[in-house]
């Protein structure tokens, strides 16, 4: 451990010659190995958190993905119930479900289902809708006058012939990918998300924040042309149980009309036109555009929510739709889907 010379000089304890022991300075290991252990527990640490926390997150993802699988299927039986239950209703007295009802509530063992039914009979035909009415549809939609303005003349213009082009194709042309508006009818209403002017908001609806002071949600929807206009609806009377506010109000009725109808019909729906004709003309509006009943085509739209364990209902919901046709008889079925919508949107 040291070196021992030889000095001069008797020793302290006067045995022998004298003598001193010289240390050298030893490495300090202790300290640099204890920074290194803890240097090591802190990055094990941070990798077992960093792994708790993917293992959590990715099971979480699962959960959640497994329970949007239920709610998917939960959404499509309702939607399934509902059909089967509308043609009971073709031969059922009472009918369970008739193609009037405006929705229905279902209770399954796994959780709830809420299911509009929505007649092609309370939207406006895209295809034969004047331009005037679709500037006064836009607006009640809450679009800008200018923006409105143009929207509408060039829906006009995509479903109507133009043998020498229109002032709208040289936009057309110059989009990314460029194309060729069809000029003729729409065949499917999605086709009016590339008419100049038109935005996913405007289409399919959108939310905005409720008045400052009032009950109820933040935010309060507010429906899109798709709610709107439709290519099967009839061409000159849409149904006073199912139509949207905004196509009241296209159809010339004020804004207190319009509440006045839509408090009535979610009261007690109209019966038939004489019910509907005494209504208008108590408060004094006219009864142009308007029916009671719809066509042979209408839209089903499901919204399901799961029942968690404790009873409560999850805050996760899936919204399917099917876009149905009842046959006459003498078709192989008497109820054919036209579309499905696996994933729709619904206030």
């Amino acid at each position: 451990m040291g070196i021992f010379e030889q000095g001069k000089g008797a020793a302290p304890s006067g045995r022998g010659p004298a003598s001193r022991v010289v240390h050298f300075p030893r490495p300090r290991t202790r300290g640099s190995a204890l920074l290194m252990v803890l240097w090591l527990s802190a990055a094990l640490g941070a990798i077992a958190f960093s792994l708790s926390t993917t293992v959590r997150s990715e099971t979480e993802r699962v959960s959640t993905s497994v329970e949007g699988l239920r709610c998917y299927y939960l959404a499509e039986g309702a939607i399934e119930r509902a059909e089967v239950e509308l043609l009971w209703g073709l031969t059922m007295a009472p009918p369970p479900l008739t193609k009037n009802t405006p929705f229905v509530d279902y209770q399954f063992p796994g959780g709830v289902a809420h299911v509009e039914l929505l007649p092609e009979s309370g939207k406006l035909n895209v295809n034969a809708v004047p331009v005037e009415t679709l500037y006064k549809l836009l607006s009640a939609l809450g679009v800008q006058p200018d923006r409105a303005q143009e929207i509408a003349l060039a829906i006009d213009d995509w479903r109507k012939p133009a043998a020498e082009g229109s002032p709208f194709d040289l936009f057309y042309l110059s989009q990314t990918p460029s194309f060729r508006p069809p000029h003729a009818s729409v065949q499917e209403i999605e086709e009016l998300l590339r008419v100049k002017g038109m935005s996913p908001e405007i289409f399919y609806g959108t939310y905005l924040p409720s008045e400052e002071g009032s009950e109820g949600p933040r935010l309060v929807p507010r429906p899109g042309l798709e709610d709107c206009l439709t290519v099967y609806g009839p061409n000159n009377l849409v149904d006073a149980n199912t139509a949207q506010p905004a196509v009241l109000a296209a159809l010339g009725m004020s804004p207190d009309q319009v509440n006045q109808l839509v408090v009535r019909r979610r009261a007690m729906p109209f019966q038939d036109y004489s019910d509907l004709m005494k209504f208008l003309v108590g408060i004094g509006a006219n009864a142009g555009g308007l029916r009671v009943g719809a066509n042979s085509i209408l839209t089903l739209r499901a919204t399901a929510r799961l029942r968690l364990p404790n009873g409560q209902l999850s805050d996760l919901n899936r919204t399917v739709a099917a876009q149905v046709k009842f046959m006459p008889q003498g078709y192989d079925s008497p109820m054919h889907v036209l579309r499905w919508y696996d994933a729709a949107w619904s206030n």
